[in-house]
């Protein structure tokens, strides 16, 4: 499963960020308008050092209190203008980064639809969750908090060292005494804590993993008996994580410490030149007094560096783990408004072109390792209008693959497939899996109600009676029994469910919508002897009305099909009836006489 990409260490972070801009552009004008905002603050708040000037060296040195008391008031008046221009640039930037965050979010979530099914194959699911979570909080508090305040605390640093060399030159110079070590920590401390930042956030992705695991597979681990083991791998990861979590703290501490340390021993410094030159008669009390003031000032500004570059390289990399996702290739014709023409000489309304047909189709994962052999290769079947097929062989032939190809859950490699003579990938999706509807073997229920999961397999057209009909196909009246009846809410997996509730509602969101085509993998798999005969004897009559290709392992089940494809180490070994096959193919004889004999 994919947890982690290329190295950090060749990344620009201000590159990376940049990709953020298509959605922070609506919101722009209230950004930089909160950004202005701000840097209004903070300039509010470097005159009230030039205020304390005025104050020392004037009403408090000529003993004149009513200067004292106005000075008192410009001080009140500037600390508060200062808190309501901050609160105002919160105000500001709150509804307009939640609405980034949540159309990232959706964009996401969108793309996510789109990608193809091995992609998924490869990703792992808590890696795509800590994506669309955890990492989108983070760019949101970097866009709300860091983004602003680098260029806040800059312009403010940039301003106050320019009102300290006006005040006095030689003691602005000791106060820039720190800066060049100062940015040479930041320097380092950036790359490092890149690389730091990466790791953490895909061990959270990890540790996602397990926790979703954990939670889904919860009646494997107590019946098994395994909660000890996974405990104790949840313990590892969270152990790593925790280390990278340290790793991270020691380096902002680093920086903090040396931000801190350097700026306060200036201050120091410089408050002990400023004194001797206020004793000498070469500086003025209050020049002094407004030369600290504004270097006290400028603390927070320059203090903040250190966590504010710790952020900013944190939503770095959420922008480019997140991106990671967004860059992958969608399916070729996701989009609904595609209409790719047909291959040349893909249609024909010859009747050896009808129904569902493969020409030499060939398929290799695309993930496999370069020089592998194909899972399948020269595949040529061809299942004529109305005609149902059993598709039979030895586990791992590649059945289940096989009917995958058909909806487009993976592309052939080579070859075609044409429904009616149209090859499938001259249809857009949303046209293609209009047609041909898909059961699958492992079946998968939403948190929804049982009528919802079942009217998913419609176009949104279907209403109660095609719903009945449907679960009347599929034999599944035990949902009458269940308290609300169809609007009863299933839960996550419909695990509430037994495995032959779950298939027969499966079954029963297939046939829902009356597909032209059917694709079943096995669907009777986790039926009992008796429900499976009722379920047949109610597939005939749908299988009469539609083109169908069945996987099957059991003879009662190729039973329902007119004709039996054998696949055997990848291709179609042998095509005929169950009993011509029975007595041609001892393959194929081999693989039915558990059930023949367990049939006697």
């Amino acid at each position: 499963m994919a947890t982690t990409s290329a190295p950090t260490r060749n990344r620009s972070a201000v590159r990376t960020l940049l990709r953020l801009w298509p959605y922070v552009r609506p919101a722009r004008a209230r950004l930089f308008s909160a950004a202005f905002v701000a840097i209004l603050a903070s300039s509010t708040g470097l005159v009230i050092p030039l205020v304390l000037k005025w104050m020392v060296d004037g009403p408090v040195a000529d003993r004149d209190p009513a200067g004292v008391w106005l000075g008192a008031l410009f001080l009140l008046l500037l600390g508060f203008a200062e808190a309501l221009l901050f609160g105002l640039r919160r105000w500001l930037v709150a509804r307009p980064l939640a609405h980034v965050e949540a159309s990232m979010r959706a964009d996401l979530y969108r793309h996510l639809q789109r990608l193809p099914v091995s992609f998924h194959d490869r990703w792992a699911s808590g890696q795509l969750l800590s994506r669309g979570m955890t990492d989108l909080m983070l760019l949101r508090m970097f866009l709300a908090f860091p983004l602003t305040f680098l260029l806040v605390n800059g312009v403010t640093i940039v301003i106050g060292v320019i009102i300290m060399l006006l005040q006095d030159w030689t003691l602005g110079l000791v106060i820039l005494g720190p800066a060049v070590p100062v940015m040479v920590t930041c320097v380092v401390f950036e790359k490092r804590y890149a690389e730091v930042a990466r790791r953490a956030q895909d061990q959270v992705g990890d540790l996602t993993t397990v926790v979703e695991e954990s939670v889904l597979g919860i009646r494997i681990i107590k019946g098994f008996g395994r909660h000890r083991s996974q405990a104790r791998a949840f313990r590892d990861l969270s152990g790593k994580l925790r280390g990278t979590e340290l790793r991270k703290a020691r380096l902002l501490a680093t920086i903090w410490g040396v931000i801190v340390t350097l700026p306060e021993m200036a201050i120091g410094a410089a408050l002990v030149v400023g004194v001797v030159q206020v004793a000498d008669g070469g500086l003025s009390a209050g020049t002094l007094v407004a030369f600290l003031s504004t270097a006290l000032a400028l603390r927070w500004p320059v203090e903040s560096i250190g966590f504010l570059l710790a952020m900013s390289q944190e939503a770095a990399t959420a922008t480019e783990r997140y991106f990671e996702v967004m860059d992958e290739d969608v399916e070729e014709g996701a989009e609904v408004e595609e209409r790719r023409p047909a291959a040349a000489g893909s249609r024909s309304t010859a009747l050896e072109d009808k129904g569902l047909r493969f020409h030499d189709v060939q398929f290799r994962y695309p993930d496999a390792p370069p020089g592998s052999p194909p899972v399948l290769q020269h595949i040529d079947l061809h299942i004529r209008p109305g005609e149902s097929m059993a598709l039979v062989g030895s586990t791992g032939s590649g059945k289940t693959t096989l009917t995958a190809l058909v909806p487009r859950l993976y592309e052939v490699t080579s070859g075609r497939i044409t429904l009616d003579g149209v090859d499938i990938t001259g249809l857009s999706r949303q046209a293609l899996r209009a047609k041909v509807a898909v059961a699958f073997e492992e079946p998968t229920l939403f948190s929804a109600a049982v009528g919802d999961n079942v009217l998913m397999g419609a176009d949104g057209t279907a209403g109660t009676a095609e719903l009945e009909r449907a679960l009347a196909v599929a034999q599944a009246d035990f949902v009458h029994a269940l308290p609300q009846g169809t609007a009863t809410q299933v839960g996550e997996q419909g695990l509430s469910l037994s495995g032959g509730q779950r298939q027969r509602l499966a079954l029963a969101r297939a046939v829902v919508g009356q597909p032209e085509f059917l694709v079943l993998d096995d669907p009777l798999s986790a039926l009992d002897v008796h429900t499976e005969a009722a379920v047949e004897a109610a597939l005939r009559d749908v299988l009469a009305d539609t083109t169908a290709l069945i996987v099957a392992h059991r003879p009662s089940t190729v039973l329902l099909a007119d004709r039996v494809a054998l696949l055997s180490g990848g291709r179609i070994a042998a095509v005929g009836t169950h009993h011509e096959l029975l007595r041609t193919n001892a393959e194929y004889a081999h693989l039915m006489s558990g059930e023949e004999e367990g049939a006697r």
